[in-house]
């Protein structure tokens, strides 16, 4: 199976969702990214602040921040090939890339509420 690899702007924890004001965007993301990954798909989130050496080292993602900058994040990568840029992949993107069935009405779970990283 393919890997996907989520490079995203610098975040205060690897998923973003903690704190006082939570991006509901990312605890959308976040919960999506379990959902995949309970079901067998090959995610990682490559986070700005935490793993600088993961977006240097890649030549595609270098490449893409030489020309669009850091405001462009997200960038998704399936493979080596890039996916999305922009935004985060909505549940039914990750599932097509990784292979997988989503039911039809399935939604995002909840967050917990807690304003902690409650999905790392």
């Amino acid at each position: 199976m393919t890997t996907i690899e989520i490079f995203e702007p610098a975040l205060c924890c690897s998923t973003g969702v903690c704190g006082a004001e939570v991006d509901q965007v990312l605890v959308d993301f976040a919960a999506d990214v379990e959902w995949a990954k309970r079901n067998g798909a090959p995610i990682e989130r490559r986070n700005l602040a935490q793993e600088p050496l993961a977006f240097a080292e890649n030549a595609t993602v270098r490449a893409f921040l030489e020309r669009s900058g850091q405001e462009a994040l997200p960038l998704v990568l399936v493979g080596d090939e890039v996916a999305l840029a922009g935004r985060y992949p909505s549940r039914s993107e990750l599932a097509r890339w990784a292979g997988l069935v989503v039911e039809a009405g399935e939604e995002p779970e909840e967050d917990c509420g807690s304003g902690h990283c409650c999905c790392c």
